[in-house]
């Protein structure tokens, strides 16, 4: 019996969030999808392992876009109307900011009130006097710009339609996210430090990051606070793909896609490693640009030169660097206080940050995330579960090799946990369990994805949002071959990852009925 049918309507390379995203909108409209894994589980990096009969958890921390059951924002509503269920745990706050050299040491939290003040605009007042009405201004404009990009996710407009509607979004699309603080916002330095701390979440300094970018971050997370899966993230990924088998998505594990087939300038289908050639007119693809046009178009000579430029032309956003550790104390025993600090050595520059993550060596901006804090029972009664982590640039390892690989990530790894101790005033070094280091090496290994990336591309000045938003579909230069990771439109996490297979959905559905109408 065939192991595979002769033709699907849709084929989605790579059963990670967005892959399953992506599946499950097409299978809600009656298509007939294949999704093809090359890991033998699901959700890519948003997953966890187990060590010592322990599970730990292995992805970057929380999923933003989710809001509370009774004010959802737009990643809960998409997956109650998937009916993805899965059981979400508040974080407890925002984030601290540990910046000693700035004398800044301050715990925000996330929630806006019925009168429209934002929580955080309190908790900054309360250590900076006269400058609530500033922030709460702010996040207010952060809102508008965020709700106006939702709006453009699902609708074209044109551009008088868009200054008529979207005036907010309109006025700042031009500018870095520091040109706006420093000069529509009267706020003492250390605020807008403190009012920077995510940077590290975006992967690009306040001086190039893009206004938008900035915005939509700031306006999710403190608007709609985050949330943790009482299950890790390999039960949200679970929970993904059980539901797009419920759907009637076939979904086949160990299943590595070499080829995708082309003729004539549209996709016809793929063929995998162990030689299986699977039809459909229409693909979705986890893999970037640059592994797709460079490798896997068959024949070769059917990859627009266009192609090869834009994927060339792209350059890398950040990849991940992170120490994940089973320690033998509460986290109170070892003086963790809150679930996220940002910690830096140095006076507080997202610029110097930036410069840092081109090598490999010298971090002085790092993350910590305590998981007991938002879910307690992540780890037996007397144990701390906590990460470390720094997003540095993928060109930051291009000269490590398979012989300096395990002595670069090791001197790293201690480098990060005595920056922490130093915080702390503990020698973690004293506590640990279980520890698992992961690289950018281990990000390619384990998901195949070009560099180790993440987050995709950059997203700075010459290259924002608003304007991948006009072009996304521009982008499609195989007809029926459509993106579908965090290269696609905004790779700045889980949530944005689940929104790009939803886009990749609607580009396929929108496309399906042109052909349908010819």
């Amino acid at each position: 019996m065939a192991f595979y049918k002769d033709n699907y309507d849709v084929i989605v390379i790579g059963g990670a969030l967005a892959g399953m995203s992506c599946a499950m909108r097409l299978a809600s409209e009656g298509k007939s999808v294949l999704v093809l894994e090359r890991h033998n589980l699901p959700g890519g990096v948003a997953t966890s392992f187990v060590r010592n009969g322990i599970e730990m958890e292995a992805t970057l921390h929380e999923m933003m876009s989710l809001g509370p059951t009774d004010d959802p924002l737009y990643i809960r509503q998409y997956l109650d109307e998937m009916k993805v269920a899965i059981d979400w745990l508040r974080v407890p706050e925002a984030y601290e900011l540990f910046s000693p050299k700035d004398n800044i040491d301050i715990e925000l939290h996330a929630g806006r009130r019925a009168d429209g003040t934002w929580v955080c605009a309190d908790e900054i007042e309360a250590k900076y006097p006269g400058t609530k009405g500033e922030v709460n201004r702010l996040l207010e404009l952060c809102l508008k710009v965020y709700e106006s990009t939702l709006y453009l996710n699902e609708h074209t407009l044109s551009k008088l339609q868009m200054l008529l509607q979207h005036e907010e979004l309109v006025k700042t699309a031009g500018y870095s996210a520091k040109e706006v603080l420093d000069n529509a916002f009267h706020l003492p330095e250390s605020v807008k430090k403190i009012l920077a701390a995510y940077w590290i979440y975006v992967g690009q300094p306040l001086s190039t990051l893009p206004f938008t970018i900035y915005a939509f971050l700031m306006a999710d997370y403190m608007k709609g606070g985050s949330f943790v899966a009482r299950g890790f993230s390999h039960e949200m990924a679970l929970a993904m793909q059980k539901r797009c088998e419920e759907m009637g998505v076939q979904y086949e594990y160990c299943q590595n896609v070499e080829k995708i087939l082309v003729k004539d300038g549209h996709v016809y289908g793929v063929r995998t490693s162990r030689g299986d050639e699977i039809h459909a007119r229409y693909i979705a693809s986890a893999p970037y640009p640059n592994t797709v046009y460079g490798t896997m178009i068959e024949p070769q000579s059917e990859v627009p030169a266009q192609a090869r430029k834009y994927a060339n032309a792209m350059p890398m956003s950040v990849t991940n660097f992170s120490v994940v550790m089973l320690l033998d104390r509460k986290p109170e025993e070892l003086n963790i206080k809150s679930y996220s600090v940002f910690s830096s050595e140095v006076p507080f520059d997202t610029d110097v940050f930036w410069a840092e993550g081109k090598k490999h060596d010298g971090w002085s901006y790092v993350t910590t995330i305590c998981l007991n804090y938002a879910n307690p029972e992540c780890t037996p009664e007397g144990m701390t579960s906590l990460s470390i982590t720094n997003l540095p640039l993928p060109e930051a390892f291009d000269d490590v090799n398979a012989d300096n690989y395990y002595e670069m990530k090791r001197s790293i790894a201690k480098k990060m946990i005595e920056q922490v101790n130093a915080h702390l005033g503990v020698n973690l070094l004293d506590h640990i369990v279980e520890i698992e280091i992961e690289s950018p090496m281990t990000i390619a290994r384990y998901t195949g994805m070009y560099q180790g990336g993440i987050y995709g591309y950059q997203h700075s000045m010459d290259n924002s949002v608003v304007g991948r938003l006009e072009d996304v579909e521009r982008e499609q230069y195989i007809k029926g071959l459509v993106g579908c990771a965090s290269h696609q439109l905004v790779g700045d996490g889980m949530a944005c990852n689940i929104n790009n297979g939803r886009i990749a959905s609607k580009i396929i559905l929108e496309e399906m009925a042109k052909e349908a109408a010819k």
